[in-house]
């Protein structure tokens, strides 16, 4: 199950800097405060794993950081989500594998869950993808805003991370990412000097190195080997510069591709207004196993292997 990757973590950031900027946060409702969590007292001075809303106590500092608060803006850093509030305050969230921020009309009722307990579930007041999309139907986590709609965290495995910190504080909380691969600086100079911090590695897994790149993961990491022609296996030191020019020039070209096409919704991901994204109908490896190569004039089928509990698909006829 895929991870929410560069491309889909920006279309959720560009819809919050549509929509919800300026707006306030009322109130903030969630149900993630678990019990495996009750014996964690939260601290300024513990580590990052009591600082996220699933603690009881750190929730309590969470909803009097944020209610009240307006939406400045958000921006994004590899697969984070980084909305800053007017008080110099970052909400950073992480969505993990399931997890997708919603925005419209929720109601809050009582429905009886298999226990037998009534408990609160939030529901899209009107018709349409937010409500009838089962995907959008697990809702852990409810920001109120002052135009009366919500901002939703569907999260069906409640695996996804919510912290708030300084703002000037939330590079330094993600300073062991790499860089951005979309930034202009970002150029195939940097990227061989990122590669060679892992010459025994395979690409692919050293693509999805969130300390060597930023961003990337299984399915865009399938999309832009294949488009440059590199087998997921090849060790790093054995490329050569042009084969990096390639990756590098493809992951420019395929992040971009995903973030025009608002998503890959082959999985739970759907955009702020609960709609699904339209990469997944323009794989050419990911999830194409046993398909014939669209490469022009390849011959080749696409095929799986397992690589470090990950999927990789390639073409081996024309990835060498």
């Amino acid at each position: 199950m895929p991870v929410p990757e560069l491309p889909e973590v920006q279309t959720t950031v560009n819809g919050i800097n549509r929509s919800l900027r300026g707006l306030k946060i009322v109130d903030v409702w969630t149900d993630y405060p678990v019990r495996s969590y009750d014996h964690l007292q939260w601290s300024t001075s513990n580590g990052a794993g009591t600082r996220q809303i699933k603690n009881r106590h750190f929730f309590d500092y969470f909803k009097k950081q944020v209610v009240g608060k307006k939406i400045v803006g958000a921006t994004r850093r590899a697969k984070n989500v980084l909305i800053h509030l007017s008080n110099g305050k970052t909400v950073l969230v992480h969505m993990k594998m399931t997890g997708h921020l919603l925005f419209g009309k929720y109601r809050k009722v009582k429905l009886k869950v298999k226990s037998g307990k009534l408990k609160d579930r939030w529901i899209a007041r009107e018709a349409g993808p937010l409500r009838d999309d089962s995907y959008n139907q697990f809702i852990h986590l409810v920001f109120t805003l002052s135009n009366d709609k919500h901002l939703a965290l569907s999260d069906v495995r409640k695996f996804a991370k919510v912290t708030v910190l300084p703002t000037q504080d939330s590079e330094k909380e993600l300073g062991k990412l790499g860089p951005e691969p979309l930034e202009k600086n970002f150029t195939a100079r940097v990227l061989a000097e990122r590669l060679k911090k892992k010459p025994n590695g395979k690409i692919k897994q050293v693509l999805m190195d969130q300390s060597i790149i930023s961003g990337i993961g299984n399915i865009y990491s399938d999309e832009i080997l294949w488009a440059a022609g590199v087998h997921p296996l090849r060790k790093i030191k054995t490329l050569s510069k042009k084969e990096v020019e390639l990756i590098w020039k493809n992951i420019k070209t395929i992040l971009k591709k995903g973030i025009d096409f608002r998503g890959d919704s082959l999985s739970d991901y759907r955009n702020l207004n609960g709609r699904r994204g339209g990469f997944q109908y323009h794989h050419r490896a990911y999830q194409q196993t046993g398909k014939p190569c669209s490469w022009p004039g390849c011959k080749g089928t696409i095929q799986r292997i397992v690589l470090g509990g990950r999927s990789a698909h390639f073409c081996p006829a024309h990835q060498k």
